[in-house]
């Protein structure tokens, strides 16, 4: 999509204007639009998990006890009952003092993005990484390095051999969107002494950490070294997308400005919105809550693994596929077999009436064109298998197609 100005309009764009690009996940989703198409492609959550009640009594309660504070202007480090709430369900001392509530976490990133990088500034990031992540930090025209990572995590000798002058490294530990693995306590332990060697900032992005399905993950990033990091959350997964709220937690060297750029940007997250959600989270909701979606998510995710089993003939290697088996969280992240490309398998998949998110839109640097997002959690078991079987055809349909051009270059 082209961002220059048409002809004859009065309009000239910032240079960073040319730097901000649609999200490729929000141009396929467009797709599972269509009539018929089972969608393993968005990051949404259930909506079975929305606590819709609750909202609807904490609606009524908030405007008959304060209904002219809840809808007046209000205070840009947030409301304080729930500023209170967010540091004591946290597993390490916060003040909440330190606590920002945020309009959603993805403002979280703007923020950061804002405060920490100039133009030319380097920025680490995983691989892959979260695209909402990438697309907050490239206006601020920053050099944007990938740091390689296993199954057990970040590399820590790739880490060392680009951290030099980066202005911090922005990681998911738990659940990570895209790829849902989880970086082990061992290798948690070892990034954060090799921060603080460095001197190397930590931004801790944590959207999913309450969704882990049979043992919690680790202590956070934050936990073991709170003055070398930035720590983002959100109320998104584990209540509801729609009131737009989320939190970081900063340390009080650099949270004055961080909340002079939240002034700058809306002056405070929607007042209305912080109390509902303080009303809805008092009396230990959370607590009674959570184990809910993590019970839904879990039976999703059995569900979409046994079909996976099933239908994908790992006794054919040119129409197989690997994938891993995450711990929490809402998506498995897969790879197709050599030779293969997840974009053009997806014009084949949409066909057989099921979409996903090709894995290359959530690599900064170079990309593996092989992998590919699946999320389970807004399909029903019943959709999960069918939604399966439909990519398994597909993967055979696509196979079956590069087979004659891959004989030929033999």
């Amino acid at each position: 999509m082209s961002t220059s100005t048409p002809p004859n309009s009065p309009w000239q764009l910032a240079g960073r204007a040319a730097r901000m690009n649609p999200s490729a996940i929000r141009e396929i989703l467009k797709i599972t639009e269509k009539s018929g198409i089972i969608s393993f492609a968005g990051g949404l959550p259930s909506p079975k998990t929305f606590p819709v009640a609750e909202f609807e009594a904490a609606c009524a309660r908030v405007l008959r006890e304060h209904p002219h504070a809840a809808l007046q202007y209000a205070a840009s480090e947030g409301f304080g009952p729930l500023r209170e709430m967010v540091a004591a369900g946290l597993p390490w001392p916060v003040d909440p003092a330190q606590v920002l509530i945020t309009t959603g976490s993805q403002q979280g990133l703007d923020l950061v993005a804002k405060l920490l990088v100039d133009a030319g500034s380097k920025v680490l990031v995983e691989s892959p990484t979260y695209l909402g992540a990438v697309m907050a930090f490239t206006p601020m025209e920053p050099e944007i390095v990938s740091v390689g990572s296993d199954e057990d995590g970040v590399d820590l000798s790739a880490l060392s051999r680009v951290a030099p002058g980066a202005r911090f490294f922005y990681v998911l530990p738990n659940f990570q969107n895209p790829t849902g693995r989880t970086m082990t306590e061992a290798r948690r332990a070892a990034l954060s002494a090799e921060a603080a060697r460095l001197g190397l900032p930590l931004i801790e992005d944590n959207p999913y950490g309450d969704l882990w399905f049979d043992t919690p993950p680790p202590m956070p990033l934050t936990a073991r070294n709170p003055e070398g990091c930035i720590y983002l959350g959100s109320f998104s997964k584990v209540l509801a997308p729609g009131v737009r709220l989320g939190f970081l937690v900063a340390p009080p060297s650099i949270y004055p400005k961080l909340l002079q750029a939240k002034q700058a940007a809306d002056l405070h997250s929607p007042g209305f919105n912080q109390r509902l959600i303080a009303e809805v989270m008092k009396d230990g909701f959370l607590q009674r809550h959570v184990p809910t979606i993590r019970a839904l998510y879990k039976t999703q995710r059995d569900a979409m693994l046994g079909a996976l089993t099933r239908e994908i003939p790992g006794s054919d290697p040119a129409a197989t596929l690997t994938w891993n088996i995450p711990a929490g969280g809402m998506f498995l992240w897969a790879r197709l077999p050599a030779g293969m490309s997840a974009a053009d398998l997806l014009p084949h998949a949409v066909k057989q009436g099921v979409a996903f998110v090709p894995g290359a839109p959530f690599y900064a640097g170079e990309a593996d064109m092989r992998t590919l997002r699946l999320s389970f959690v807004t399909a029903s078991v019943e959709e999960i298998e069918r939604g399966v079987a439909a990519l398994a055809r597909a993967i055979r349909v696509y196979a079956s197609a590069l087979a004659p051009s891959q004989s030929g270059k033999q």
